[in-house]
């Protein structure tokens, strides 16, 4: 069994963004980055898979610039076997770009299961994942926090706003990892060192007869007002006057 797992270079999650001066977008220059961490989540779980003996083999793969060598890096020290990166440089293509994308590899790879992190801390689309699975015309299961697998099945636990929902799905599927499915580990130093021989294939989206071009432009980047100081009231008549004459929420 094969398990394809997706990764995204990203901002890490402890630095806060800055956006450029000309609000063209967020300034990635001596930022730290990282692996997404919801993709983190996923090659974990593609891992245990691998060494509980249901999967016999992980490829990463990655879309992005050069520098995202180094997050697939990451994944092949965790466990992974192999690497692809399809390497776009300049702007990050848009969910349905690398859908197709995706949809390409798994042509090439042909894997049993797709993992891919729920969204994207950058972005935050949570899109992609489910355009893959359209497109394969596969099932998919989206917020995993337990996976299952038995023979050509997987039983899926999803995190929904009323609770767990429990759903299972033929094999091939796309299953999107949330928060709680599992705790990612460090990778230790042998296998860093393991992960630097490890393969990786470099291609282009040329190589999969895809466009990658923008289907929209951003027009302007700002961040979050400032949230303004609050106010105190001596008394709850005073609260309900303001909330009635002042937030007109009365």
């Amino acid at each position: 069994m094969k398990v394809l797992v997706t990764v995204k270079r990203v901002i890490d999650s402890n630095v806060k963004a800055r956006v450029k001066p000309d609000q063209t977008g967020v300034d990635l220059a001596n930022v730290k980055m990282s692996m997404n961490p919801f993709d983190e989540i996923a090659v974990e779980e593609a891992v245990r898979m691998k060494e509980k003996g249901t999967a016999t083999e992980v490829v990463v793969v990655s879309i992005g610039p050069a520098q995202a060598q180094e997050t697939i890096r990451t994944a092949l020290a965790m466990g992974a076997d192999r690497g692809v990166l399809i390497q776009v440089d300049g702007e990050a293509p848009e969910p349905l770009a690398v859908a197709k994308l995706l949809k390409a590899v798994v042509a090439e790879e042909n894997p049993n299961l797709v993992l891919m992190g729920k969204q994207a801390i950058d972005g935050d689309n949570n899109a992609t994942g489910q355009m893959l699975a359209a497109l394969l015309e596969w099932p998919q299961a989206t917020f995993a926090s337990k996976i299952d697998l038995g023979g050509a099945k997987a039983t899926v636990t999803r995190e929904v706003d009323g609770g767990l929902q429990t759903i299972e799905v033929d094999l091939p599927a796309v299953i999107t990892a949330d928060l709680r499915l599992n705790e990612p580990r460090y990778a230790s130093l042998p296998n860093i060192m393991k992960a630097k021989k490890k393969e990786i294939a470099v291609k282009a989206p040329g190589d999969y007869g895809v466009d990658v071009a923008p289907r929209l432009k951003v027009l302007k980047v700002s961040e979050p007002a400032k949230r303004q100081a609050g106010i105190k009231v001596e008394t709850a008549a005073d609260l309900v006057m303001k909330l009635k004459n002042e937030a007109g929420v009365l």
